[in-house]
């Protein structure tokens, strides 16, 4: 684990402080599923948005592992899951891909929005007959003078219903497989471009998602995020960093939760004793202190092979697997040691649990990250 300076952990102390703010009214706001738009932008004011762009662009100009590092005191201080997640899809769906791959005008027409705050991002893959598999979406984009036109639909769109800006990847070839698909940045005020009503979700209520729908959608083609078909270029560099950056969310949530469970643990008497001195209960702390430190060290050990600019696909793919996993079974074991308590939906336990089962859902499935393993592995 690297040591962290003086100023990175004021950086990370600052983020930190705003949790209470950030926290109140979670319960209510993610039963309701409501886009806590105040909570977003108290994050707005303190620069969080900007942690990982260049300061030219209203950035911080941090690197990966403080980003992260910042974003780990987001998840252990914050209780609203469904807002961090919204906000490091802002991150690194839009201003990631802006930030590597835009050009210079794209940069600054959008990217100082998105660091601001005052821009939601989002970025649209999945289509209802196409998932993981993301090389049969029907989506097109056609060459029209100096335009695209876009046709299609997109669904399971984090932000979607909320979003300012949304990168499009679309096909702009029939026959050229990988490299036949496109990113473009689309504004959502574009003629032909709506966005559906949020769904209605197991968990991550405050993170709205929806469809979003392209009829006859006209870009210029200046809106071409890196080249044409160059898509899943900047997809891949995207969902490397999409997972770095969204799941040590989660291991802030889940040092928060370990802490709050022992803590339980020991005041909770029964048969004359706190139940931490039960061997059953003290196992299963201990199980999720290893399995949070496990998957800290993965995720932090994958981005330094990242910004030493190793190829790190393994590593992510078993940080993303065990992170998830480990998230999960966490979340189960603070269930069941709080008891009834942890049953009850006041209490804010049963509903980590259910955000930490999207974990193995997003950012590519965990048994597209088993596949990609076994293919590393030349399996």
């Amino acid at each position: 684990m690297p040591a962290w300076t003086e100023d990175q952990q004021e950086l990370r102390a600052m983020i930190e402080s705003l949790g209470p703010s950030l926290s109140e009214g979670c319960l209510e706001r993610d039963a309701a599923g409501g886009f806590p738009r105040s909570q977003w932008d108290v994050l707005a004011r303190a620069g969080m948005f900007g942690l990982p762009f260049a300061e030219e662009f209203g950035g911080l100009d941090q690197d990966l592992l403080t980003t992260m590092y910042v974003l780990e005191g987001l998840g252990e201080s914050n209780r609203d899951a469904g807002l961090a997640f919204s906000a490091v899809t802002s991150i690194a769906s839009t201003g990631i891909p802006l930030g590597r791959f835009g050009s210079e005008k794209l940069k600054v027409n959008y990217l100082p929005g998105i660091c601001a705050g005052s821009l939601i991002g989002a970025h649209a893959i999945t289509e209802a007959e196409s998932g993981s598999d993301a090389l049969q979406m029907r989506t097109t984009a056609t060459r029209d003078g100096d335009d695209y036109v876009l046709n299609g639909s997109k669904t399971f769109v984090t932000n979607g219903p909320v979003a300012d800006v949304v990168v499009v990847y679309a096909r702009t070839s029939a026959t050229a497989g990988p490299l036949g698909v496109t990113a473009f940045l689309v504004p959502a005020e574009t003629a032909g471009f709506a966005a559906g009503k949020p769904f209605k979700k197991m968990g991550l209520g405050t993170s709205p998602m929806g469809e979003l729908f392209l009829d006859n959608c006209r870009i210029p083609a200046d809106n071409v995020i890196g080249r044409v078909g160059g898509g899943f270029l900047v997809l891949d560099h995207v969902m490397e960093r999409e997972i770095l950056l969204s799941f040590i969310v989660n291991i802030g949530e889940m040092r928060h939760r370990l802490q709050r469970t022992v803590e339980y643990a020991k005041s909770r008497v029964q048969f004359g004793q706190p139940i931490s001195s039960y061997q059953a209960v003290s196992h299963k702390l201990v199980d999720m202190l290893i399995k949070l430190e496990t998957a800290s060290k993965w995720l932090y050990d994958a981005a330094l092979l990242v910004m030493e600019g190793k190829r790190a696909t393994t590593e992510i793919a078993i940080a993303k697997l065990l992170t998830s996993q480990y998230n999960l079974e966490s979340s189960l074991s603070a269930v069941q040691i709080h008891g009834g308590n942890g049953y009850m939906s006041e209490f804010g336990i049963e509903q980590e649990m259910r955000n930490a089962v999207a974990g193995s859902i997003y950012s590519g499935t965990n048994d597209i990250q088993y596949n990609r393993i076994a293919s590393m592995m030349g399996l």
